[in-house]
């Protein structure tokens, strides 16, 4: 009788839930799993077509050109935002393991987030006369920085300035900074790429990365206002400096200064902590 108490009192045990288990990639991929690997690639491959866009349009030059060159950059930026998604939705690297998807992208990143951008600050001549040749520093430090085997931080981080120099050259030109001020921007992002700062990944998971997503909405939405309403060859530089004009692409400025504020309070807060 005491032992049958003693087991009727005795807690009950929690029931043991299994972990979920992350869909296997197909061992033996149907040719219409490989096709759409092939079309992720292929997908991540436009952004080369559009580099080549941009390129043709820098030849030309004029603020149509650079408009358009610009709308091109977010477009590429776009595709290079969600092609990752899709590449890990299909097991990508299991379907086609002998084409090597990241350095395509690799590529193509540089091409859109640095030469082409640089390219655009040289051509519409943001720097003052023969200081033009500056500009191999941010793009042999972007050639460092993505080379760096740890440019992504296990904990989900870039490591050093993320080459965003597409961004850079957007304000230095739709706002007409003055060409010093310009100057001395790049360099001192171009430096950054060599200190050890954790940056935004806003691809990755944390508290952090999903504010910067939320706001990263009003932002693509001011951004597209602006490009959309990009004064024309004759009236730029005039309405450039309009208060409605102006005042929109200032108050876009909201979005990277959050971005840079956020990832040096990280980056602090990294240096800091105790070992």
């Amino acid at each position: 009788m005491i032992e049958k108490t003693l087991l009727l009192k005795r807690p009950k045990q929690a029931k043991k839930t299994e972990p979920r288990v992350p869909r296997k990639p197909p061992e033996n991929p149907t040719p219409v799993i490989k096709a759409l690997a092939w079309g992720v690639h292929l997908y991540t491959a436009l952004g080369l077509v559009m580099a080549a866009a941009i390129a043709v349009l820098l030849y030309q030059g004029g603020p149509d050109a650079f408009r358009w060159s610009f709308i091109l950059m977010a477009i590429a930026t776009f595709v290079d935002a969600t092609d990752g998604t899709l590449a890990r939705a299909i097991h990508i690297k299991e379907v086609l393991p002998k084409f090597d998807g990241r350095k395509l992208d690799d590529i193509t990143d540089f091409l859109t987030y640095t030469a082409l951008p640089l390219l655009l600050i040289w051509r519409a001549q943001l720097l003052p006369t023969g200081t033009e040749w500056c500009l191999v520093f941010p793009l042999l430090a972007s050639a460092y920085g993505f080379c760096q085997s740890d440019a992504k931080t296990d904990d989900g981080f870039f490591l050093g300035f993320p080459s965003l120099w597409n961004v850079v050259a957007f304000y230095l030109y739709i706002l007409q900074v003055p060409g010093n001020f310009a100057l001395g921007a790049i360099l001192i992002l171009a430096l950054m790429t060599f200190v050890p700062s954790r940056y935004l990944y806003p691809s990755q998971p944390g508290l952090l990365n999903r504010v910067d997503n939320v706001l990263s909405i009003g932002w693509t939405f001011m951004l597209g206002w602006v490009l959309w309403g990009m004064p024309s060859l004759e009236t730029f530089r005039t309405a450039a400096t309009t208060p409605q004009f102006r005042s929109v692409a200032v108050a876009s400025l909201y979005y990277p200064a959050f971005y840079m504020g956020a990832s040096w309070v990280v980056s602090v807060r990294h240096w800091t902590k105790p070992r």
